[in-house]
């Protein structure tokens, strides 16, 4: 069948017949690590990124060292957020988890929106290459825990099973202990299905970036230099400013509008579902500290703009007890 295209500049979505809510593979949420939406880790890069990245901001500080195959890219990360959404949805089940995946590599290729070509298996093996090669010493901290510690992003990979043709048709994954410990924390945040479907690798980091940051706020702003030193962009300023132009002009990204503001800044607002500052029901800190105690190691004011979302979604139902309404809800999630 032929790939469905819904939207111009995204790719197309390759797999449509796909029953997302009957498998358990293609129906677990996708799902991202916190530490690495936050922070500039992957290449923006096509090529082989064999630069050194050294980064510092706020007190958290980061190198990565590439192997001689080059630093893991953002879209290699795609085995990462696989793993993750399994994993997670392996812990919502009441299942129990490990750092070593057992993974079909059809099954990756369809849930990221890949092609199932011999190339794709050439590409997806590179990518576990790159994912193990890729050397990362860091002091972010990650199940509440903050360590200054070197790992690769993937311990292990293994091709357990090969077709006739030589492609792999089985492999085993071993997380790092420092992404494992950030999903038994359920430091992870939910992502659209269409981040898949984003061409470029600068589009992927910035729209994590907003997912990540609008969790706090209905909007979010930052300067243009912030913002290029938090994605890791090697560019200069001058052309990271005129991507980012290009990324306002085309208005592709899922759930998130971009606009440029006086100050060379840039304004991030959820899409359909802005809320003034200030308007609105507000969540007092004790709520949000309780619902911190209800979900451990998940992102408070991500849980608050979930709600907000949800509440605006469902019609904006006046509320007298906003706090109340809010723990409610986080209740609700906690036992799912």
């Amino acid at each position: 069948m032929a790939a469905l295209n819904l939207g111009g500049a995204l790719e197309p979505v390759r797999h449509p017949t796909a029953d997302f809510f009957v498998c358990d593979v293609f129906g677990a949420a996708l799902k991202d690590d916190l530490g690495t939406m936050e922070h500039p880790i992957f290449s923006l890069s096509t090529r082989p990124d064999r630069r050194v990245l050294r980064y510092d901001h706020n007190g958290t500080e980061i190198e990565v060292v590439p192997s001689v195959k080059g630093r893991a890219t953002m879209h290699d990360k795609d085995v990462l957020i696989f793993c993750v959404s399994q994993l997670m949805a392996a812990m919502n089940a009441g299942r129990a988890v490990s750092r070593t995946l057992h993974l079909k590599a059809h099954d990756l290729l369809i849930a990221t929106n890949r092609d199932t070509s011999g190339d794709a298996y050439t590409r997806l093996r590179e990518a576990f290459e790159r994912l193990a090669g890729t050397r990362i010493t860091t002091n972010i901290a990650t199940g509440g825990v903050e360590t200054t510690r070197g790992f690769g992003l993937i311990e292990a990979w293994e091709i357990v099973r090969r077709s006739r043709a030589g492609r792999m048709i089985s492999v085993t994954v071993t997380l790092s202990d420092w992404l494992f410990r950030a999903v038994l924390a359920k430091s992870v945040l939910t992502l659209s299905r269409d981040y898949f479907r984003l061409r470029k690798p600068l589009e992927r980091r910035i729209y994590e970036m907003a997912r990540k940051h609008c969790g706090r706020q209905p909007e979010w702003q930052v300067s243009v230099a912030v913002l290029h030193k938090k994605s890791g962009s090697t560019a200069p300023v001058r052309v990271f400013r005129a991507a980012i132009r290009q990324m306002i002009e085309a208005d592709h990204l899922p759930d998130y509008t971009l606009e440029e503001l006086p100050g060379d800044k840039i304004l991030v607002c959820r899409r359909g579902q802005v809320i003034e500052p200030g308007s609105g029901p507000q969540i007092s800190p004790d709520a949000l500290e309780a619902a911190r105690q209800l979900l451990p190691g998940v992102d408070a004011y991500a849980l608050e703009a979930d709600w907000r979302a949800w509440w605006v979604a469902t019609g904006r139902t006046r509320l007298t007890a906003p706090d109340q309404a809010f723990l409610g809800w986080v209740r609700k999630q906690a036992q799912r």
